[in-house]
């Protein structure tokens, strides 16, 4: 058993200092992820990769609601999870009208999907990869896994317990669903 796994487990049994532990291990890795999906936001970002990362690691780590991790793959899912989550909760407060956030369309292309570089393309993004996630969940965690925590095919594979070339044809699946699901609301015609 790693490090990280088995500091993961002492939090699960509720002992409050194995969060201390845990953040000196992980913040570097962490930094990484939150680096990565910054890159794609506009420029002008208010959200720093630091605060970021502390914000993720606080909703991860709450001591009065103890979690059960299965490792360190899981950890890092939910990490990216919370990411997510942070940055979709920072697009929808910049696109209040009271913050100037009128929505426009723009012509859809594949890079977007992967990379989506405005607020209200990480919207779009998140309510397509909701609407996956009913569909099929397994699916919408090798988005989130590949997008969100920067994990190659290989490493989301083995997050997700399935073979690498199981995890090739879900993200060829993927890709295509969230491009035709995100493309619904660019068209202009009514179709």
């Amino acid at each position: 058993m790693n490090e990280i796994t088995r500091i993961l487990s002492e939090m699960g049994r509720g002992e409050r200092q194995a969060s201390e532990k845990l953040l000196p291990i992980v913040y570097d890795e962490l930094r990484r992820l939150a680096r990565q999906k910054l890159a794609h936001e506009k420029p002008g970002q208010t959200l720093e990769a630091t605060a970021l990362v502390h914000e993720a690691y606080l909703r991860l780590v709450d001591a009065d609601r103890p979690q059960e991790w299965d490792g360190r793959a899981h950890f890092f899912a939910a990490a990216a999870e919370a990411m997510r989550r942070i940055l979709v909760e920072s697009a929808r407060r910049k696109l209040r009208l009271k913050r100037g956030g009128d929505l426009r369309r723009d012509e859809l292309d594949e890079a977007s999907i992967v990379a989506p570089e405005e607020d209200d393309r990480l919207l779009d993004l998140d309510a397509a990869l909701e609407k996956l996630q009913h569909q099929d969940p397994r699916k919408a965690e090798l988005v989130k896994l590949r997008y969100f925590a920067g994990l190659n095919n290989e490493q989301a594979a083995e997050a997700l317990g399935i073979g690498t070339s199981t995890a090739d044809r879900d993200w060829a699946y993927a890709r295509a669903w969230l491009y035709r699901e995100m493309g619904k609301g660019t068209d202009t015609t009514g179709n």
